[in-house]
């Protein structure tokens, strides 16, 4: 006698109701999945605000953080040891399945894990196909052959759920005995809708992650800003130069103990450093020692109340330092320094002012911007 199931051999799974039980099992799925998402998600930003707190010594984010450890613990603890009140495990059910084919692996022990191909053919519904792995023990594997017939249970809500039954009672080992199962087609295969277990651990991961990486984005500007303990902002730079500013100074020192600004040509080109470094050839004010040249400058001021650097005859000066150095009384020269300065009144060129000190004492020269003396004021002269 041919036991199919109802006709179940050239039914569609369709037939079965398994789209249903599919759709249902999707639904519980996508909520678990939701569900997972979200707790991960927090656990990551809440571990990562504890991190963060203890970096930039936040004490609310470490205390917000902490308290959403403390509740996720907690909602953790109830969950679990809340008993689902009137949900019960479905039920299974016993029907008789052909094996279509089975492939053992090798174990370490008495139960030898065992792929099995079947038809399970319920009693109330078309027949399909699973396929399904169980440990059976090495004694019990020679009463299991393709085309055999085998007890099994099976879960209506979950067809994908099938269990092979190795101790039948009496009458379903005789029914199991007389049965002839046609094999249900390829198309009937069901499987688990469920997300592999690699698959929730990947999401796991990767929501823990971004909910820690989220964290950290909103507190990247303590955490990677410069700055001191308090988290002020960085100091401005110690150059007085800025392009921002109206005003600016700036100096530079000629290296070596052989090497001063009276050396032909040094002056000029230092001048040229110091306008490219405050980034205009119009100062109001140049000094020049024997190794140092210093430059102030206001942008407000105009053209005419300014001095041009490389309008100066530098190659002039070290003339002029040794000029007063000879003529003003000053024998033994300690010191120099050379003034400049916009002049005063419409047309009036810059003013250099030389000046020399010694073991005499201090001595001025004035001189235009040519270069020609206009004015000496000797040692012990005054005005």
């Amino acid at each position: 006698m041919g036991t199919t199931g109802q006709g179940q051999a050239g039914r569609d799974v369709d037939e079965v109701n398994v789209a249903p039980v599919r759709r249902r099992s999707a639904v519980r799925v996508l909520l678990a999945a939701l569900r997972l998402t979200v707790v991960s998600a927090v656990t990551g930003g809440a571990l990562a605000a504890l991190v963060v707190a203890v970096i930039i010594k936040d004490v609310p984010v470490f205390l917000t953080g902490g308290g959403v450890l403390v509740v996720l613990i907690a909602i953790g603890v109830v969950a679990g040891r809340r008993s689902p009140a009137g949900e019960e495990p479905p039920a299974g059910r016993i029907a008789l399945a052909r094996i279509e084919d089975l492939r053992a692996t090798s174990g370490e022990s008495a139960d030898v894990p065992v792929t099995f191909r079947l038809t399970v053919a319920p009693d109330d519904r078309p027949a399909y196909r699973v396929k399904i792995e169980q440990h059976i023990n090495l004694v019990d594997i020679p009463a299991y052959r393709p085309r055999g017939i085998a007890v099994v249970e099976y879960h209506p809500d979950e067809p994908w759920k099938v269990l092979i039954v190795t101790r039948p009672t009496a009458e379903w080992s005789r029914r199991a005995e007389e049965a002839e199962i046609d094999s249900a087609p390829e198309s009937t295969l069901v499987v688990s809708p469920d997300m592999s277990e690699g698959s929730w651990c990947m999401l796991t991961l990767f929501a823990f992650l971004a909910g820690a990486a989220l964290v950290v984005l909103l507190f990247r500007g303590e955490l990677f800003t410069p700055g001191d303990g308090d988290g002020a902002a960085a100091k401005p730079p110690s150059s007085s130069s800025s392009s921002t500013s109206r005003t600016f100074s700036t100096s530079t020192t000629v290296s070596g103990p052989s090497t001063s600004l009276l050396t032909f040509g040094v002056m000029r080109v230092t001048a040229m450093e110091l306008e490219a470094r405050v980034d205009t050839a119009y100062v109001t004010a140049i000094t020049i020692e024997d190794h140092r040249m210093a430059v102030r400058g206001d942008s407000t001021r105009p053209v005419s109340e300014t001095v041009h650097l490389q309008s100066l005859p530098y190659e002039l000066f070290p003339g002029l330092v040794r000029e007063a150095r000879t003529t003003l009384g000053v024998g033994d020269l300690r010191s120099w320094r050379i003034d400049v300065t916009p002049g005063s009144g419409a047309g009036a060129g810059p003013r250099i002012r030389v000046t020399v000190t010694g073991k005499e004492g201090t001595a001025h020269l004035d001189a235009d911007a040519t270069g020609r003396v206009t004015d000496r004021r000797a040692v012990g002269e005054s005005g």
